[in-house]
């Protein structure tokens, strides 16, 4: 696959892992305590936030949104904008890899860009997220005016769309509610019991098969064919099952040219996002800043190309459904928290600078106390939940690899759960108030084949092969093909994990509950099992080891020191 090449590329490839991790310091809750320990604002850099976000949120964002600096060669007020062109892509790039490394497996990003970079970073995206998870390239109407005052008047930005797995998001993804209007274009002209349709396959087409050129008796008694070198859209046997159950319609005379009837009942309940988005349905950064930024915070000066509501609200419904968590690590003026909170869904923005405060933190308090600017009438928004307001702290590891004394269990056990296992720590499969932190299972997918082998699934496996269009028989249009039957899933390795850290064990004396001694692998043991997979061997981190190989071996454990087996970045 073909990829770009810049000053600092290789670089650039080992930033995101050379960011140290920090931790989340809280600086204030607002709203609802309860709400707001799933919604979290982050005053900082975008990639060291990132960075500290992983072993809490890895694989577990649905969808991303972000709107980054254009490169447009023009100062702004609260980012530099003008970066040289490969400083840009350096600059995207470890931020790319992060991003990707939080997204689901059914989950998108989608990324607001102009010209100036967007065809660098679709193909920087390419090679980030794979050209075989690509979905789109969506054209915003930005802005309904002419501008006189350049060459060539800006109409549009570009918004990408990537899946982290295209063919899990691909039956993931919503369709759009029908408008009235579209609804509008199924009519019953015959009174037909079944009622509205709207016509489906009719008239001719000027390809096709000698099969599709056949004569067809109107009830009139009229005898027609198509037009020499045209051919019918359907097959001979498709009007015949049409006729029989009363789904062709020959006009009020019986003497029009056949349609086969497409009944509302029957097609799927929404349409297919299209790829153009007119001002009037997403709304424009003019009608974003005007009507609604200036309104609801008067006092402060908006940022010059803020995003609607209606843009996020479309991507949002698309991509989301409620309770699943959306991030935007270039919050700007906080427009995706916003839409996201009244969406119903949980969310995470990061902004840097004092404007996190000064711009995100008071819109989104306004959003909770009910503000009915942007989509909230539209959902009904009423206000309500919460969010917390988060700063980045000190790394986690020092200069010299120890860790912060600020660090308590959970924080470093989500660390080592991530180290260990590339996923997030959840609390719920851990022992409450034990070192036991879980149970990790690996499985291989196979696929069965006729003779009963079974042959591993690669993850590069290709997406099954579309229909052919004459294959579709009475699949609605639009609709996606049924999802394959699963993979048999193979058990590969199961592997439990245990931290000793900061006195769990309710001794904090270096001799006793942060070191592995005899008696602490006994209650270890003990502890083991009584967990549901009591089979698995034992993965213990520690501040020291006080048993010899042939114990550990006998038992089944795997020691690791802390700090010097806890990676730093």
């Amino acid at each position: 696959m073909p990829t770009l090449d810049w000053l600092n590329r290789a670089h650039a490839f080992t930033t995101a892992a050379q960011v140290p991790y920090r931790l989340l310091e809280s600086v204030s809750t607002h709203g609802e305590p309860a709400s707001a320990q799933g919604n979290l604002l982050i005053q900082g850099d975008n990639l060291e936030a990132l960075k500290a976000l992983l072993p809490f949120y890895r694989g577990q964002v649905k969808c991303i949104f972000i709107d980054p600096p254009y490169n447009t060669k023009s100062a702004f007020e609260h980012y530099d904008d003008n970066l040289e062109h490969s400083q840009w892509l350096s600059m995207m790039l470890p931020r790319l890899q992060l991003l990707r490394d939080l997204l689901s497996d059914d989950g998108s990003i989608w990324v607001t860009i102009d010209d100036n970079e967007g065809h660098y970073l679709k193909v920087l995206m390419d090679e980030v997220f794979g050209r075989g998870n690509f979905v789109a390239t969506f054209a915003w109407e930005k802005d309904k005016g002419r501008r006189n005052d350049t060459d060539i008047s800006s109409a549009h930005d570009h918004v990408l769309l990537f899946a982290r797995e295209r063919r899990i998001w691909s039956q993931k993804r919503n369709l759009l509610v029908r408008t009235e209007a579209q609804t509008a274009r199924y009519k019953n002209p015959d009174n037909d019991p079944r009622g509205p349709w709207l016509q489906g396959d009719n008239g001719t087409a000027k390809s096709g098969s000698e099969a599709l050129r056949f004569e067809i008796t109107l009830p009139s008694g009229r005898v027609v064919v198509p037009p020499s070198g045209n051919y019918w859209r359907f097959a001979k046997t498709t009007l015949e099952s049409a006729v029989a159950e009363g789904r062709a319609y020959f006009g009020k005379d019986g003497n029009r040219l056949p349609i086969i009837k497409r009944y509302l009942s029957d097609v799927q309940q929404g349409v297919v996002p299209r790829t153009w988005w007119t001002a009037e349905e997403a709304g424009t950064n003019q009608s974003a800043k005007r009507d609604h930024l200036r309104k609801l915070l008067p006092e402060i000066e908006p940022f010059g190309t803020p995003k609607p509501e209606e843009l996020l609200s479309l991507i949002l419904h698309i991509a989301t459904n409620p309770g699943e968590l959306v991030l935007d690590s270039f919050l700007g003026s906080g427009t995706t928290g916003a839409v996201a909170h009244k969406m119903g869904r949980r969310w995470v923005g990061i902004e840097m600078g004092e404007h996190a405060a000064t711009h995100c933190l008071p819109r989104l308090q306004k959003v909770i106390d009910g503000e009915q600017g942007g989509i909230s009438q539209a959902v009904n928004w009423q206000g309500g939940g919460g969010f917390r307001f988060m700063r980045l702290g000190a790394p986690i590891f020092d200069a010299d690899g120890c860790i912060h004394p600020e660090v308590r269990f959970a924080t470093l056990a989500a660390f080592v759960w991530q180290q260990e296992t590339g996923t997030a720590f959840d609390p719920a499969h851990a022992t409450p108030g034990t070192p036991h932190l879980g149970t990790h299972s690996v499985f291989d997918s196979y696929e069965r084949l006729p003779d009963e082998r079974q042959v591993p699934i690669s993850p590069k496996t290709p997406p099954p092969t579309p229909l052919a269009q004459g294959e579709l028989g009475l699949q609605a249009p639009g609709a996606l093909p049924s999802p394959e039957p699963a993979p048999t899933p193979v058990l590969r390795s199961r592997t439990a994990y245990y931290l000793l850290f900061n006195g769990i064990l309710g001794d904090k004396r270096p001799a006793s509950g942060n070191v592995l001694t005899s008696a602490v692998l006994d209650a270890l043991l003990q502890l083991h099992a009584r967990t549901p997979h009591p089979e698995a061997p034992l993965v213990v981190y520690g501040e020291a080891c006080r048993l010899g190989d042939a114990r550990l071996a006998l038992a089944r454990v795997t020691f690791k020191h802390i700090p010097y087996d806890v990676k730093a970045r």
